[in-house]
């Protein structure tokens, strides 16, 4: 018979809280040090960890000092900053945020009018009219508040990547702070004298972000101990001719998987909130644009549409086409099937979700060995959010009965 477990006296679980997030202080990177070198005595403490917190700050100091030297820099991520970053193209967004350790509030494009310039702006205005047109014509019963955000959230697919529209609440611990500074470091050594297009609008971005991460929470010594740039972009390699062609990320559906689609911008941007899933792009040299699917029925606007597409395409439209591979666990699909086949989802990401379904379900249903993972699926086939048990406090406007094959 095996041991019984019993807590003896005293030894009761105890919560004691260090620090926490307070509106209006800035915590100085030596005080943030200090708690990373606290914390770090805790692996080895001889006794409580009350002394820590009152030895020598000589002695704090000394022990982060070799922690940042041996690269054990975990211990940088106990203390965290709640930034507002102002000014932010969707690029930039998009990098930082595909690194996994964050949490943010992002301005959103879906239900706030974004602020462009120029010919975009005209665009982006002409195309909100015009998508608020055909949703109303289209589909009578949807209340005017959400046709307003419906046509703002198709008529940014003309906002370029690089516009500065964003602002953010991002918050992130001071060794990942650290990483990203030396991630855009790495990418502009690497690209800074490239003549591609993308990479000559990016660098001066980089640049910028990094002066400005540096001036409130640089630490020298802090950087990821394997050098390398973000993992949004895929890496390359060399052909005989010396050229430069994207890494071909395998198609396999298992317990894992990894999958390969055209998607806008737009979309893998909603497509990272799902940080459990690796996602990586590249641009294709077809220049391709996503067309929202209530055009598709009228000829005229959609040459129009992508006529107006391509006097923006020089500036990386967020309606642009890039090579997207996503890779994951069969339970983190799961869970982003729960999120993403629901009729308030954005059309684009809910399609692809939709598609993706399907193509794990050919590709286990058969397969004996799989057959754990094609039941798990099979309970999410064609059923919506709402339909999967979730209780949505404001239903969406077209019902389950539409959601997995609307237009808008």
């Amino acid at each position: 018979m095996g041991r019984v477990w019993t807590l003896e006296i005293g030894e009761k679980v105890k919560i004691e809280v260090l620090g926490s997030t307070k509106l209006g202080h800035q915590a100085t990177t030596e005080e943030s040090l200090r708690l990373a070198g606290i914390e770090a005595g805790i692996c080895y403490m001889p006794g409580d960890f009350k002394d820590l917190l009152y030895e020598p700050i000589k002695k704090t100091q000394s022990r982060i000092g070799g922690n940042v030297s041996s690269g054990h820099h975990s211990v940088a991520g106990h203390p965290t900053y709640n930034l507002v970053i102002q000014g932010v193209p969707k690029i930039l967004a998009m990098l930082i945020n595909n690194e996994k350790e964050y949490n943010t509030s992002e301005k959103s494009g879906r239900y706030t009018t974004m602020a462009t310039e120029g010919e975009e702006r005209q665009l982006y205005e002409k195309w909100q009219i015009l998508f608020a047109r055909l949703i109303a014509e289209e589909y009578p019963e949807i209340p005017a508040r959400q046709i307003d955000k419906l046509a703002k959230e198709n008529a940014r697919y003309f906002i370029s990547i690089f516009s500065p529209a964003t602002t953010m609440g991002y918050t992130v611990n001071l060794r990942q702070a650290n990483y990203l500074i030396g991630f855009c470091e790495q990418m502009m050594d690497k690209h800074r004298d490239d003549t591609d297009p993308f990479y000559q609008r990016l660098i001066p971005y980089l640049e910028e972000f990094t002066e400005e991460l540096k001036h409130v929470l640089n630490v020298e010594g802090v950087r990821a101990v394997f050098k390398r740039d973000f993992s949004l972009i895929a890496p390359k390699w060399q052909d005989a001719n010396g050229r430069w062609i994207p890494v071909e990320r395998e198609t396999h559906f298992g317990d894992t998987y990894s999958v390969n689609y055209l998607g806008s911008f737009m979309e893998l941007a909603q497509a990272q909130r799902h940080r459990s899933i690796w996602y990586e792009m590249s641009l294709p040299e077809e220049e391709m644009f996503f067309t929202p699917p209530i055009l598709k029925d009228n000829f005229e606007l959609q040459l129009e549409y992508m006529n107006d597409m391509q006097t923006v395409v020089e500036n990386f439209p967020q309606g642009r086409l890039v090579e997207i591979n996503e890779r994951g666990t069969i339970e983190a699909f799961w869970m982003k099937c729960h999120e993403r086949l629901c009729g308030a989802a954005q059309l684009e990401i809910c399609q692809q979700t939709k598609r993706t379904l399907r193509q794990y379900l050919l590709a286990t249903n058969h397969r004996a060995s799989m057959q754990h993972v094609a039941e798990k699926l099979n309970e999410l086939a064609g059923k919506t959010k709402c339909q999967m048990g979730f209780n949505c406090r404001q239903p969406c406007p077209l019902g389950p009965e539409q959601a997995l094959s609307r237009k808008i």
